[in-house]
């Protein structure tokens, strides 16, 4: 099988080519994304989540129509895997693949346009099969000089992130060079992770970071140890380093806000007050 058209120029249905040929990629085994390959791809890692992915491909009906592709658009097309930007195949399928492979993929509805479909070219309940071409992938910047990259090895749980002023509960495993220099549990609030000396870039990377996720950092030395280096972890000048971060728990900041003529209880004016921990809490004044 060579392409597209040699499943659709065959007495056989694709689907019966893919239930014959195809490997299963879905998590439950439900053979709702079947995939074929065509070319091999290089050895070496795949996409994670939230990776940033380039890829040509072509769509077609079971009928054999063409609905979409990238080719005819003479450019590739980039979306960020794992985060839902696409049909929900193509989050599985495109991690199952290496740089450089081109593979078949069969989407049932369930995995793409399900009922609702996509008009005017793909009707409800319409099973797809694609051409994909996986070209490249790179980890997800976090800041707008790429100093930060990160990618996701274990999906979080939930919508929500630690803010700055928030207490995280992580472990870390940092490397240099391959050779690991960290390895611990540790808690700090976020804004001051350098206190318990961990790197600024692990920092700005928290209000990114959901809980249950583990996570690839790769930080420039701007984010890392800088020109000084850490002496005590002996990590020289300008050393660019890869942090491995689980956040196994954090507690949001709480935000109080006072407006004019609201009254402020003494508690908060005083410094005495011992109920109310200074990372716990932001007080904010407003006049307007």
């Amino acid at each position: 099988m060579s392409s597209l058209e040699d499943i659709f120029s065959t007495n056989q249905c694709p689907t019966d080519v893919f239930t014959s040929r195809g490997t299963d990629v879905t998590l439950n085994g439900d053979r709702g994304v079947c995939k074929v390959v065509k070319q091999h791809g290089v050895e070496g890692e795949k996409p994670m989540i939230g990776d940033r992915v380039y890829v040509h491909y072509t769509g077609r009906l079971l009928n054999g129509k063409k609905f979409d592709s990238s080719l005819d658009r003479k450019e590739p097309f980039v979306f960020n895997v794992g985060k839902g930007q696409v049909i929900k195949a193509w989050d599985i399928g495109v991690c199952s693949m290496l740089k450089g492979e081109v593979c078949l993929m069969l989407c049932k509805p369930e995995y793409a346009y399900g009922s609702s479909g996509s008009p005017p070219k793909v009707p409800p309940n319409a099973t797809l099969v694609f051409e994909i071409e996986l070209l490249s992938f790179r980890g997800e910047e976090l800041t707008e000089d790429g100093g930060i990259v990160r990618r996701i090895k274990v999906k979080g749980e939930g919508y929500y992130n630690p803010n700055e002023g928030a207490t995280v509960h992580v472990h870390l495993e940092g490397r240099c060079g391959g050779r690991l220099f960290d390895s611990r549990d540790v808690t700090f609030v976020v804004g001051e992770s350098e206190d318990v000396g961990v790197p600024l870039g692990v920092d700005r990377a928290m209000e990114k970071i959901q809980k249950g996720e583990c996570c690839l950092l790769y930080l420039k030395p701007k984010y890392g140890y800088g020109k000084e280096g850490k002496k005590e972890y002996d990590i020289g000048s300008n050393a660019e380093l890869l942090y491995e971060v689980t956040l196994k728990d954090f507690e949001k900041v709480r935000y109080f806000i006072f407006r004019p003529k609201m009254f402020i209880p003494k508690a908060f004016c005083c410094s005495e007050y011992s109920g109310v921990q200074k990372s716990k809490f932001h007080i904010c004044f407003y006049f307007i």
